[in-house]
């Protein structure tokens, strides 16, 4: 049975990096093939991955106003569409959403990827989401279900209320959420006493924390995809760890 994780979080959490990180787990544990959905308008997702993105759901979008050939109903061209948006790489592939280009809003295009995620998720064993910084993403159910859902959040005060408001929002729609955790990434030695305070009277499944990686921000620096970051980076075996102790909850 395929398995959907989630990320969300506040903006500037490094929650891309951790779905980028969460990937490179599940290769190197040969759970393949894997779905990597970039649910971000802002899409870099890519990046953290190293691929090259040609076209994405938002151009579909678009495309459809005036580009549907005569004879053609336009849901086949939007299916048409959706496989040419799709990035194929060793071990997994990537569908990016994107950003439409005209005026309007986005609820077209999420509802397109709900609707793609759900007929491809079988063919795969892992499927993977970032989605939108915040909680927007939950508010217009791009996430519809997920076996787990990775809140990340940053060693602050804010990050945790804004992990808290995300768990209870998913919640409250009730969105199919098996279990919900937090993570809180660049943490500089043990997490502060005031900041476990506040996971605990929030009521926040805290899976662990990451600590601050000066290699990723190396690799930012020089352009290099962070999912190469070697298996013995501080970030990616402290993740490597919180995600081996997850799995081994839900199994």
């Amino acid at each position: 049975m395929t398995m959907i994780i989630a990320l969300a979080g506040k903006g500037g959490t490094g929650k891309t990096t951790m779905a980028g990180l969460l990937i490179k787990f599940f290769l190197k544990r040969d759970m393949k093939p894997i779905l990597a959905v970039d649910a971000d308008a802002n899409a870099n997702l890519n990046e953290v991955l190293g691929l090259n993105v040609e076209t994405t759901l938002g151009a579909a979008r678009e495309g459809i106003k005036d580009e549907v050939p005569t004879g053609m109903t336009r849901e086949i061209f939007m299916e048409m569409k959706v496989e040419e948006a799709l990035i194929e790489s060793e071990g997994y592939d990537l569908i990016v959403m994107g950003r439409p280009e005209g005026a309007g809003c986005y609820c077209h295009a999420n509802t397109l990827l709900s609707r793609f995620v759900e007929r491809l998720c079988d063919n795969y064993r892992v499927v993977v989401m970032d989605n939108e910084a915040g909680m927007e993403h939950i508010s217009r159910l791009v996430v519809r279900r997920a076996d787990i859902l990775l809140i990340i959040s940053d060693p602050t005060q804010r990050g945790i209320l804004t992990a808290r408001r995300i768990r209870d929002l998913a919640r409250e729609l009730k969105v199919e959420v098996g279990k919900d955790y937090v993570i809180i990434n660049r943490v500089n030695g043990e997490l502060p006493s005031p900041l476990k305070d506040a996971v605990d009277a929030a009521g926040l499944n805290l899976a662990g924390c990451v600590p601050e990686d000066e290699l990723i921000s190396q690799y930012d620096t020089e352009g290099r995809p962070t999912a190469e970051l070697p298996d013995d980076a501080k970030a990616v075996k402290a993740l490597d760890t919180i995600l081996d102790e997850i799995l081994e909850i839900e199994n």
